[in-house]
């Protein structure tokens, strides 16, 4: 296993306590992959990366193993490895939670919901075939997020938000060009059947659409662990 104590890198700026605020600087590490599954975490070298004492370390240490981004191990907290039972455990509560959220907003969508889900919508359409993969991505999550915010769930909205954050320490499932073409023909289903205020066939259209990301996810990390 390799130790964290090779790079500095910066988080961004959180609101809230001191704890918050370290919590989310290591949390925006993992996600941008500066510590690869297998690193030891260890609080002596994080608080001298961060410039802060152990205490504040071994807090936000503490929450991101309660959050299920880390593990205990003998020598300190370990980054996650990878698993499929992970990804579809995570996928499982995602797909539930979302696909409800999707027919909470063909019910309680405005007309600016409609205006912004069809701007980014158009927006992702019209992206140059040049456009890399973490454009598209940022693209794709900014629509899925906007589609929450019409649900007008908080609740749900915070469960998935979570999901996000989990399935990002991940590497992302490697698509094609057809698979990226597909998002785009699903993300304008969905939204027929937010347009339509169709409840029912958001849900169905959402649920098939996750299901197929999951299977992509799947599938590039058993070629991965290969």
């Amino acid at each position: 296993m390799a130790d964290a104590g090779s790079r500095v890198s910066g988080g961004r700026a959180a609101s809230g306590s001191p704890s918050d605020a370290h919590y989310n600087r290591i949390k925006d590490d993992l996600v941008r992959g500066s510590y690869p599954p297998g690193t030891v975490l260890l609080e002596t070298v994080l608080g001298e990366r961060y410039g802060v004492s152990r205490t504040p370390v071994r807090e936000a240490l503490g929450r991101l193993a309660q959050d299920g981004f880390i593990d205990r191990g003998s020598r300190g907290f370990v980054v996650r490895r990878r698993s499929p039972e992970e990804i579809l455990a995570i996928y499982e509560a995602r797909i539930s939670l979302e696909s409800t959220a999707a027919g909470l907003a063909a019910e309680r969508r405005t007309p600016f919901d409609l205006s912004r889900l069809d701007h980014l919508a158009e927006q992702r359409r019209s992206a140059p075939e040049s456009a890399d993969r973490a454009t598209l991505t940022a693209m794709n999550e900014d629509w899925h997020r906007a589609l929450r915010a019409a649900a007008r769930n908080d609740i749900v909205s915070g469960f998935l938000d979570r999901l996000d954050s989990l399935l990002a320490i991940y590497r992302p499932a490697t698509a094609t060009p057809v698979d990226a073409d597909r998002t785009v023909v699903e993300h304008d289903a969905i939204l027929d059947a937010v347009h339509a205020s169709d409840g029912a066939r958001a849900q169905e259209t959402m649920t098939t659409h996750l299901t197929r990301m999951r299977d992509l996810r799947i599938q590039g990390l058993a070629r991965e662990l290969s």
